[in-house]
This record gives structure tokens, C-alpha cells and sequence, in this order.
């Protein structure tokens, strides 16, 4: 369709009384066979499908307003508008809503807004019109309570409108304001204010067009300055006059923007500063104010937004080299009051409006205001690009990959020393005023990590055919970004406790490890490389020294979400460099401390054993058992200790644990078509296919070796009685009907024994009886002889069972090992005495 005429947008009011954008379209008028009457039909001009089909109700009220807009209500909570691009279609519309109604297309709405009693109907009807007294001076109080009594019945209501329109009541009133000035007639500007007061109440679009129209508004506000209620007038025209003033940083040709631009702010100062607080059952009697409002909004954005002039020397001047601070300063702060308005538009005007800004050049203009000393600048600038942000974080990224590439591709041509251009990048820019906030309670760093925790989520980047955003961004943020984001962190973290401890540092750390626990949480193996190659995990728990008890936690909770994937990267990291021990040195410099560290502290050993992670078990217990036994107002840690030597009684005996899962499987099977596949792969499965060393009993052979199997478990069931009643005993000496007070022992031991205070020579070397974690430490499960080389495998062919058995994984520990041998081995931290 060309024919504009019809062109309209259709809005729903929606609960918070604000108007939401359905769409685009074409409208029309006809009859509708399923609606048995005449209807509104509004097709999207996108595609053709219906936006709206309403009939034309004849005791539906339609309201005419503005001259391009027409609203209604369907039901109770469903109000309608068409807002037309030309008056004249509007017009075509109103006199079919009309002609259907039997009205005069004259009138701007067509009947009673609300119901009322049929005695006040009847009382109404008997008089036909209402007639105003005249405007005087003597008669002021008479109009006001004319205005007041007509107020509470909609029929009045309606009759005091078509009144007060069709006399030029209104500028007949506010000549009679400028006559109670000039006499300083307080009296009468207070019945002045009564009445306009209530004319605004009226909540009709007709009468607001002559009050807000250039000549009438300021005397509005100054009818509305004599409030009987205050001692003095207020000033409000002064300050609309001699304080606000209005900038045009850029000069706007049109001159019917311009009006529109001083008519919104003043209609806006007047729902803000000037009208009272309206009462629970004034505030729907402001509807139409809002509404004006609203769509005044809406084409003023759309003006400046169509305007190409007007933003091509915005941008030129933003980005322009000579312009001045002051300048650029007022620059700044409209572009933010024009993103500000555009938070009114729907969804696809919204689009729209971002898309000519990107279009403009608005993300190179940031990078160039964010990168100047002006403070004030820089924090409109950041506003700026929150709002890019929350609206469409892919274009963000789009823009800083390219300039990464960009800037990748010059720094091939230019000299070792401006190599470094290339860190200069828009998100780098935004890190470095995060790390930088001189605001001591970093509010400004706040909001900007926040916009980083946005743009490096992976829930809203975009996949498509050809790309993957995910995989392209988080490259390019490791690559280009990452080492900005943790260089606070590395630079605070070289010594055994934080350098600077104060509590500015502490916030900003805090901020920092919150954003890489979301990136543990929802990077994997872009965080996970990070973390092993710069070993960060050591870093971060480097902070579990610092005196600002926020930090320690955060440093925990960090290690805790690390530990909650479970997985084996992870952990064969942390026990290699041995990243438990800082965790207990807290633990026990807490003492007996009943206190957040305490719980989270023991809530990370909990899911160790809940969860039964074996590697990290057997390590705890291998190297902090004897910090850690006399801990018994919890059975968390007994509780390891019991996990661990049930591991290892499975290793010892891997036929028994092989037929505790027969026996286990047998005893719960429920479906004897699950046997029967069961029983089908035990056929199939060829024994050279079975792991070595995990026990497997052919169907041909259980008969004959029933005698070798049940003598080990009633073996192992003789044991499992002994460690029942000794752990019945180790409850009962517990205190269940009190919290005991923790008692903390750091036992110093010798020879195969972990020395938490101190390590001999002896204990560090490589596969030495006592290295702790060694698979050759006496009794831990895999003990090995000791001529056997550090890197031997955990788990071999011979039928040595490894720290960790997980049946058919074998093939997978060797490939582990491999993985293993390449990560970067640091020094195992010690405890100080």
C-alpha cells in the first residue's frame, strides 16, 4: 500500500498506564460477517497480517484527539489508539466511527465515558446544555463551584468541556488572570487556580491544545502558582523563563520541532513540579495528560531522528578535534537526553532509532569522549553506552571485533612502539574507568561491570549459520581483554597476602573476581585455559589473607564455583599446586568463630563428599587429615575421611566392588526387559573389550566361583560392622544437644606424615613417601614402589587401581596424563608456621 492517508501505528495501554507499539499498518473500515458489524481493520504493512479487528460498538465511547489520534476502551482495562501520520486519514475514520454511531463528526467524542445512574442520567437529560456564567471578576467564585460540582459526574463533565471549547471560555479566564494581578486580587487568583485546576481534571485532549498552546501555557502556570493552600506564590515562570534556558547545541531549522521541543518540557515541568501530587481518584483523570505527553515524545524523536543534517554535524562536532570542552560538555549531555526520550518508544521505533545512531557513528564518538580527562563527559558518556547496551549488546561487540581487527591489521604496519594501539579499544576503555572509579564507593565501577557482565554473556549472543558470536566475542575478549580485566588482581597478589588491603582495593577486587566467577560459571574452556596458563586460582586465594572479610568470601566463592563443575582439569590443577591449603589456614585462623567463613568453608568440603569427587577426597585427606580431625562439631570431614577409605577398600579389593554391583543392580532391578538387554551386552561384550583390572564374572564361571567371591565380601562385611560401631562411637562422643567449640590442633608429624607448619627437604621431593599427594605415600590408594618415576601412570594396565577408578576410563586417564604433562606445574605453596 502507498496511500499514507491510512497510514497508522496501533497502541495498547498497558497496567503501568504507559502506551506500548503494536505495530505499523493500514487501516480500514468495513463490515465483518464473524463480528455481525462494522469494524476497524488495521493490516501490518510488514507483512500483511492483522494487527487489530474491532467492531465499531455503538455505545463505545471514541475519543478524538490531537487531530491524528483516536482512542477508545474495548473492556474495562483494554484501552485502543490509532495514531494516523495525516490528519486527513484521521479524519476519513472519525466520520465512519461516526456515521455508524449516528453523530456528528464535529464533536471529539462521541459518548458518556463512564455509566451513571438513571437518576442522574434523567436529571441530565432534562437539561439539554450548561451554560457558563460570564466572565467576570464578580462571578470567579461562581465558576469555581460550577467547575468543582461538575467534576464528580462524567455527563457534566462532558457538557462543562463542550462548554468551556466552543465559548473561548479559556482565554477569556486567563484575561481575567492578568486583570487579578495587575490589582493583586489574591482572592481571585485563588478561584483562578481552582478552576484550572479542575479544567485539567477534565482530561480532554481539546481543551489541552488551547491551554499548552504557545500564547496560554505560561498563563496556566501562573494560575496554577496562587495555590490557596500556600502562604506565598510559588515562582514557577521565573524559573521556566530565567533559569531554565533552553541550548541549542546543534540549530534546529524546523520551527515546529522547536515548538514541539518547548511545548513538551513545559507540559512536563507542569505534570512534575506544578499540578499537585493527584489523589488515588484524580490519577485516572490525568490519563490524557500522559498520553499528550507520550506522543509528543515520540514525534520529537522522530523529527530529530529523520533530520540527517542535524545529526551529521552532531556526530562531526562530538568527534572534532577543535571543538571545545564546553562545547563538546553540552554536546554530550543532549546526546544523552535524546537516548533518554527514546526509552518512550516501543520496541521498533526503539530499533530504529539505535540503528541511525550506529549508523551515525555513535560507538567511535564514545571511544573518543571516553578517552578525554573531562569527568563529567565521561560519565554522560557511559550512560550513553549503557543504554547501546541494554538495548542490543550484539551491535557493541560487532563494533569492537572489528576494531580489534582493524587495529590488528595496522599494528602489522607500524613500529614496535605503536604496537600498544592495539589495546586501545572501546571495552579496554570501559575496564580501565571501572579499575580507575574514584568514587569511594565505586558507583560508577559498579554500573560499568555490570555492562561487561552484559556483553560477555553468552545467554543473549546471537548464533547463526555462518558464525557463532559466542565463540568469535569470548576470542577476542581473552585475546585483547582479559589481561586488563585481571591486572588489578595479579598486581595485588604477588606475595603470600594481598600488597594493598585497603578497603577502595578490596571493593574493586571484589568486583572484579564477581565477573570472573560468571565467566567460571558460563565461559568453560575460554576461563578454564585462562585460569590453568596464568595460574588465577593461586592469585584469587591469595585474597583469603586479606583483612576485609567480603574479599575472603568472594576469593572462596570464586574457588567454590570452580570446584562445583567438577571437573577433572580443574582438579588436577588445584591439586598440583596444592590450592586447598590457603582454604584451610583460613578455616583455621577463624578459630571457633561461628561466622559466614566458617559455614562456606565447610559447605565446600560438604559437596566434596556429597558428591563424592574422589580426586579431591583422597587429596584432602592424603595432606590435611591432621589439621582437619579434630573437627567433630560437623561430621563433614569425618565424613571424608570415611569416603576416602571406602575408595580405597575398592581399590584394594576391585572383584568386591565389581560384585557389589551385580548384587546392587539385581536387588533394584524392577523390569525384566531391562535383565534381559542387561543380560544380552553381558553375552555380547568380548573380554578383551573389559577394562584390566576391573572384575568381571562370565555367567559360564559364577557357578565355580561363587566361593572366591562370597569369601571376600563376607570379608568385607566383617569390616563394615568394625567401622559401623566405630562410628557409632565417634557420634556418641559428640554433643548433639549443643554446638561444641571448635578445637583446632596443627599436629606436627615426621617422615611419611604431612607437616602443615613446615616441609623437611625430604617431603618435596618428587615421589619421596611423605610428598604429599604423592601416589607414593604409605597408604594412600596407588601406592607404588619407590623406584618408581613421578609421571608413572595413575592407573595402569598391570591391575594397579589409581586415585581414581572410574570403571572403563582407562583409555581416558592416559589421554588425561598427556593433557596433564602440558599444563604448567607450579610450585607447591606451604603453610608458614
Amino acid at each position: 500500500m502507498t496511500d499514507t492517508r491510512r497510514r497508522v501505528k496501533v497502541y495498547t495501554l498497558n497496567e503501568d498506564r504507559q502506551w506500548d507499539d503494536r505495530g505499523t499498518g493500514h487501516v480500514s473500515s468495513g463490515y465483518v460477517e464473524r463480528l455481525k458489524g462494522m469494524s476497524l481493520l488495521v493490516r501490518a504493512e510488514s507483512d500483511g497480517s492483522l494487527l487489530l479487528e474491532s467492531k465499531i460498538n455503538p455505545n463505545t465511547a471514541y475519543q478524538k484527539q490531537q487531530d491524528t489520534l483516536i482512542v477508545w476502551s474495548e473492556a474495562e482495562n483494554y484501552d485502543l489508539a490509532l495514531s494516523f501520520q495525516e490528519k486527513a486519514g484521521c479524519d476519513e475514520i472519525w466520520e465512519k466511527i461516526c456515521q455508524v454511531q449516528g453523530k456528528d463528526p464535529s464533536v471529539d467524542i462521541t459518548q458518556d465515558l463512564v455509566d451513571e445512574s438513571e437518576e442522574e442520567r434523567f436529571d441530565d437529560m432534562s437539561s439539554p446544555g450548561l451554560e457558563l456564567p460570564s466572565c467576570e471578576l464578580s462571578r470567579l467564585e461562581e465558576i469555581a463551584e460550577l467547575v468543582a460540582s461538575s467534576l464528580p459526574s462524567p455527563l457534566r463533565r462532558e457538557k462543562l468541556a463542550l462548554a468551556l471549547e466552543n465559548e473561548g471560555y479559556i482565554k477569556k479566564l486567563l484575561e481575567l488572570f492578568h486583570v487579578c494581578e495587575d490589582l493583586e486580587n489574591i482572592e481571585g487568583l485563588h478561584h483562578l487556580y481552582e478552576i484550572i485546576k479542575g479544567i485539567f481534571l477534565l482530561n480532554r485532549t481539546a481543551l489541552f491544545e488551547v491551554m499548552f498552546s504557545e500564547e496560554c501555557i505560561m498563563d496556566v502556570i501562573g494560575c496554577l502558582e496562587y495555590d490557596p493552600a500556600l502562604s506565598q506564590p510559588r515562582k514557577h515562570r521565573e524559573f521556566l523563563t530565567k533559569t531554565a534556558k533552553f541550548k541549542e547545541v546543534i540549530p534546529i531549522s524546523d520551527p515546529e520541532l522547536k515548538q514541539k521541543i518547548h511545548q513538551t518540557y513545559r507540559v512536563q515541568y507542569i505534570q512534575d513540579m506544578v499540578l499537585p501530587t493527584p489523589s488515588v481518584f484524580e490519577e485516572n483523570m490525568l490519563s490524557t495528560l500522559h498520553s499528550f505527553i507520550f506522543f509528543n515524545k515520540v514525534e520529537i524523536v522522530g523529527m530529530l531522528q529523520e533530520d540527517e543534517k542535524f545529526l551529521t554535524d552532531l556526530f562531526a562536532q562530538l568527534t572534532d578535534e577543535a571543538t571545545d570542552e564546553e562545547k563538546r560538555q553540552e554536546l554530550v549531555n543532549f546526546l544523552k537526553e535524546f537516548c533518554a526520550f527514546s526509552q518512550t518508544l516501543q520496541p521498533q521505533n526503539r530499533d530504529a532509532f539505535f540503528k541511525t545512531l550506529s549508523n551515525m557513528g555513535i560507538l567511535p564518538a564514545l571511544e573518543v569522549i571516553l578517552g578525554m580527562d573531562d569527568t563529567q563527559v565521561r560519565s554522560a558518556a557511559t550512560d550513553i553506552f549503557s543504554y547501546l547496551v541494554e538495548y542490543n549488546p550484539s551491535m557493541v561487540r560487532e563494533f569492537v571485533m572489528q576494531e580489534a581487527q582493524q587495529n590488528d591489521d595496522v599494528s602489522k604496519k607500524l613500529t614496535e612502539q605503536k604496537i600498544t594501539n592495539k589495546d586501545i579499544l572501546l571495552i579496554n576503555l570501559i575496564i580501565e574507568h571501572m579499575i580507575c572509579d574514584t568514587d569511594p564507593e565505586l558507583g560508577g565501577a559498579v554500573q560499568l561491570m555490570g555492562l561487561l557482565r552484559t556483553l560477555v554473556d553468552p545467554e543473549n549472543m546471537l548464533a547463526t549459520a555462518n558464525k557463532t558470536e559466542k565463540t568469535e566475542f569470548l576470542g577476542f575478549f581473552y585475546k585483547h581483554c582479559m589481561h586488563v580485566l585481571t591486572a588489578p588482581l595479579l598486581a595485588n597478589t604477588t606475595e603470600d597476602k594481598p600488597s594493598k588491603d585497603d578497603f577502595q582495593t578490596a571493593q574493586l577486587l571484589a568486583l572484579v573476581l564477581e565477573l570472573l566467577t560468571f565467566c567460571v560459571e558460563h565461559h568453560t574452556y575460554h576461563i578454564k585455559n585462562y585460569i590453568i596458563n596464568k595460574d588465577i586460582l593461586r592469585r584469587v586465594l591469595v585474597l583469603m589473607a586479606s583483612k576485609h572479610a567480603f574479599l575472603a568470601l568472594c576469593a572462596l566463592r570464586f574457588k567454590r564455583k570452580i570446584i562445583g563443575l567438577k571437573d577433572e582439569f580443574y582438579n588436577r590443577y588445584i591439586m598440583k599446586s596444592f590450592l586447598f591449603e590457603p582454604v584451610v589456614k583460613a578455616f583455621l585462623n577463624n578459630g571457633s568463630r561461628y561466622n559466614l567463613m566458617n559455614s562456606a568453608i565447610i559447605e565446600m568440603f560438604e559437596f566434596i563428599r556429597v558428591e563424592d569427587i574422589k580426586s579431591l577426597t583422597a587429596h584432602v585427606i592424603e595432606n590435611y587429615w591432621k589439621a582437619l580431625e579434630d573437627v567433630d562439631y560437623v561430621q563433614t570431614f569425618k565424613g571424608l575421611k570415611l569416603r576416602f577409605e571406602q575408595q580405597r577398600e575398592r581399590q584394594d579389593n576391585p572383584k568386591l566392588d565389581s560384585m557389589r554391583s551385580i548384587l546392587r543392580n539385581h536387588r533394584y532391578r524392577r523390569d525384566a526387559r531391562t535383565l534381559e538387554d542387561e543380560e544380552e551386552m553381558w553375552f555380547n561384550t568380548d573380554e578383551d573389550d573389559m577394562e584390566d583390572g576391573e572384575a568381571v564374572v562370565s555367567p559360564s564361571d559364577k557357578a565355580k566361583n561363587d566361593d572366591d567371591i562370597m569369601d571376600p565380601i563376607s570379608k568385607f562385611m566383617e569390616r563394615k560392622k568394625l567401622k559401623e560401631s566405630e562410628e557409632k562411637e565417634v557420634l556418641l562422643k559428640t554433643n548433639l544437644s549443643g554446638r561444641q567449640s571448635p578445637s583446632f590442633k596443627l599436629s606436627l608429624s615426621s617422615g611419611t606424615k604431612t607437616n602443615l607448619t613446615s616441609q623437611s627437604p625430604a617431603t618435596n621431593l618428587p615421589g619421596s613417601p611423605g610428598s604429599p599427594g604423592s601416589p607414593g605415600s604409605p597408604g594412600s590408594p596407588g601406592s607404588v614402589p619407590k623406584n618408581t618415576s613421578q609421571t608413572a601412570a595413575i592407573t595402569t594396565k598391570g591391575g594397579l587401581v589409581g586415585l581414581v577408578d572410574y570403571p572403563d576410563d582407562d583409555e581416558d586417564d592416559d589421554e588425561d596424563e598427556d593433557k596433564e604433562d602440558m599444563l604448567p606445574l607450579s610450585k607447591k605453596a606451604k603453610f608458614e608456621s
